[in-house]
């Protein structure tokens, strides 16, 4: 059944638009964050380590598909809401606090509600025919 599950992800992702993609590797970083919170909780710091390492490699990957040219300024806020997320996710790690990881979920969670909305009424807007 996993096989079922793997493969259906895979399809999933590479039948996605952009936005879809987008949408789902902050999805995924967000995951990982709550469970990085959940093994801090729980002591377990093996986990806590695995969770934030699988969160800052999205974060990492987001960072660096930023198009500088086209996003301009909102390119260089994003790239210092990464910036704070990789930092305070480390902090988290090293100093075994969740309440750093708590701030990177503020974050993600507010770019996600954003993306999603602009998403949203990107749909919406007519299409300009040639």
């Amino acid at each position: 059944m996993s096989y079922g599950l793997g493969a259906y992800k895979k399809t999933s992702v590479e039948t996605a638009s952009k936005e879809q993609i987008l949408l789902m590797l902050y999805q995924a970083a967000i995951k990982n964050c709550k469970k990085g919170i959940e093994a801090i909780e729980q002591k377990n710091l093996a986990k806590k380590g695995e969770y934030i390492g699988k969160m800052q490699d999205i974060v990492v990957e987001l960072s660096n598909s930023l198009d500088f040219e086209v996003g301009g300024d909102v390119a260089k806020e994003l790239a210092s809401l990464y910036d704070y997320i990789l930092y305070s996710s480390t902090q988290a790690n090293i100093k075994i606090d969740k309440s750093h990881l708590e701030g990177c979920l503020r974050v993600l969670n507010t770019l996600y509600d954003g993306w999603t909305e602009a998403i949203k009424q990107l749909k919406s807007q007519p299409t300009k025919s040639a």
